[in-house]
């Protein structure tokens, strides 16, 4: 080509395929960056203390869209961030909130005195474990206000809020709604 021609019809048609195909690829990060930050996170388990809800391998899915619109509620299993471990994303099922007394009475948890019904222990006691470093609780616990208490499922094997306190709600990074993988322990949560 001398000076002053112009590309090819041909030059032009494969650059504007590459920058299709460039275009395409930025939207489809993008895509996935934004559902992944603001509506549907995935996890791998890894660790015993929600079993035999969720197992250690299970992969499940934590929405967050339900927290823009309701706090969270005791009952929900929610993922949040670890207070120990910066970086590291802890499950565990909210069991009070804000204002609500906790407290463990012979190997059953009470709140704001009435005994709760837990299926989901498979009649493992709750006992108190011993706190954090620096971590004081003593029963009965009001959880503050802006506050979740959580606790795993596996009752004797759980660092939970009766190791490391209540957890600030701002932490929490969404809902754990169904266990995707493996096949055989596919379920909504």
């Amino acid at each position: 080509m001398s000076y002053g021609q112009h590309a090819t019809p041909r030059s032009r048609g494969v650059l504007k395929t590459v920058l299709s195909w460039a275009g395409y690829a930025v939207a489809v990060f993008a895509l996935a960056w934004g559902m992944q930050a603001f509506v549907v996170c995935p996890y791998t388990i890894p660790s015993g203390s929600m079993e035999n809800t969720i197992e250690i391998g299970d992969n499940v899915w934590s929405e967050k869209v339900s927290y823009y619109f309701r706090d969270v509620e005791p009952g929900d299993i929610v993922t949040f961030a670890d207070p120990e471990i910066p970086g590291r994303t802890l499950i565990k099922r909210a069991i009070a909130v804000g204002g609500q007394t906790v407290d463990l009475i012979d190997g059953v948890v009470y709140v704001d005195g009435a005994a709760l019904d837990e299926p989901y222990t498979e009649g493992q006691p709750t006992a108190p474990l011993k706190t954090a470093t620096g971590v004081d609780i003593t029963y009965p616990y009001t959880v503050p206000q802006g506050d979740i208490w959580v606790m795993g499922d596996n009752r004797t094997n759980s660092a939970d809020s009766r190791y490391f306190g209540s957890i600030d709600e701002s932490s929490v990074t969404g809902r754990a709604v169904v266990i995707y993988w493996p096949l055989d322990h596919i379920g909504v949560l």
